[in-house]
């Protein structure tokens, strides 16, 4: 179980000094086994652990020079330790490293984003039960359609992000790989045995056949599993955006006391936090594609994937992270209308009960393009008609009243017909 208060924020997760200490734990591990196999003395490991460091902006100095990241890394570490130092690296090349490394920092950022989905996932939950019984017009091509629940909406959001929470716990053991194989990845100057103990000792498994690099299908992986979040992400946020238009306002974004909408119109209540979200979907999902385009690497390696994974690695977890945290407050703080989803349900006299009286007719014995046409023909005349109900039409068209009684007739217009299988979507999620 990840305990919440040992896990640094995302950010600390890509700075400069993080990724050194993952480089540094990655070139100790390996030492220590390389001791355990008796290839070093266990004095230097010893020493090694006790006297390792190093100072990052002393890093940058050093690269400023040799042009070689790792080789600055190195070059400052063993300024701490000494003649102790010769074992530090011992038959690897830098993508050992620089690979396991970032497969750990990968980890730690999966961790924290699995406590944050499930805090979308307990919030969701929350409001679902809440509204679980909140009638709301569903819509289909943007249009009304038939009855629904609020919190059926909101299950199906569950259902979803739940489905995310089995991909990342999957995508954890998946990226959880590390490579200590040295050049081109042939073990020419060291032990798969080497690989084993210390990728255990990272809690890593060793990468099955890599290259001089573990191939990049695994991070592409990893950036689509985020994006797909994200994606999922702007799903609630455009659905929030749209419940919240001025002729519709079934649901709202909490605005707090003092905030503002507008600097010219003082009544503007925007949507502005969903906004952000679907911008921010847009910028993971391209992410994605550039992780794609890191798989095809020349030969053995090339490095054409390093300066791209700079950027996106980092921003895609951060960007990932920041947007769950929103949705979570989002959905929490979600202000909900059942008058107006009352309202918009029962406009134009409730035309969107249409299919009911459509197969009471039916059931009755009227087959089904007579019974059609009637119906359709009083739902479009009271379609978009300041005063058209279609309740009074239907009950007053003699094609109707000859088949179906007053009973009949108010039956069809009873919201509870669509809820009558509600529980067993609450149940298959445990709500």
């Amino acid at each position: 179980m990840i305990e919440r208060y040992t896990l640094p924020e995302m950010g600390n997760l890509w700075n400069e000094n993080y990724k050194l200490q993952t480089w540094l734990q990655v070139e100790i591990a390996v030492c220590e086994a390389q001791a355990e196999l008796g290839y070093i003395p266990s004095e230097a490991v010893a020493e090694i652990k006790s006297k390792a460091n190093f100072d990052p902006q002393r890093v940058l100095e050093i690269e400023a020079e040799v042009r070689h990241d790792m080789i600055a890394f190195l070059t400052n570490v063993n300024e701490y330790v000494g003649d102790a130092g010769r074992y530090i690296h011992l038959g690897l090349t830098s993508s050992d490293v620089l690979d396991t490394a970032l497969a750990l920092q990968l980890v730690a950022s999966l961790d924290v984003l699995l406590l944050r989905l499930e805090d979308l996932i307990q919030a969701i939950r929350h409001k679902a039960r809440e509204h679980r019984y909140t009638v709301m017009i569903g819509r289909s091509h943007g249009i009304h359609a038939e009855p629904m629940t609020f919190g059926f909406k909101l299950a199906g959001w569950l259902a979803e992000v739940l489905r995310h929470q089995e991909r990342l716990q999957i995508l954890r053991k998946t990226i959880a790989v590390g490579k200590i194989s040295g050049a081109v990845g042939t073990y020419a100057n060291i032990e798969p045995r080497v690989e084993a103990i210390a990728c255990q000792k990272l809690g890593l498994k060793p990468d099955t056949a890599s290259t001089q690099v573990i191939s990049r299908d695994i991070h592409a992986d990893y950036v689509q599993q985020l994006a797909l979040v994200a994606a999922s992400i702007e799903r609630f946020a455009v659905e929030i955006r749209n419940l919240q238009k001025t002729d519709v306002l079934e649901v709202e974004e909490f605005f707090a006391k003092g905030q503002k909408g507008s600097s010219a119109m003082p009544h503007k209540r925007n949507p502005i936090r969903s906004e952000r979200l679907t911008g921010m979907a847009r910028l993971v999902r391209s992410h994605a594609g550039a992780a794609l385009e890191n798989v095809a690497l020349w030969h053995e390696r090339d490095i054409s994937h390093s300066s791209v994974e700079r950027v996106v690695l980092p921003d895609a977890c951060i960007l990932t992270h920041f947007m769950l945290h929103e949705i979570t407050d989002l959905v929490t703080n979600l202000l909900v209308y059942p008058q107006n989803m009352e309202r918009n349900l029962n406009c134009y006299g409730g035309v969107v009960f249409s299919q009911r009286v459509l197969l009471t007719l039916i059931d009755k014995g009227l087959n089904r393009e007579e019974a059609y046409a009637i119906v359709q023909q009083n739902a479009h005349t009271a379609w978009n008609q300041p005063e058209g109900n279609f309740r009074d039409l239907i009950s007053k068209d003699t094609r109707v009243t000859q088949n179906l009684s007053s009973a009949e007739i108010e039956t069809c217009f009873d919201p509870q017909q669509h809820l009558r299988h509600l529980d067993q979507v609450y149940q298959r999620l445990g709500i």
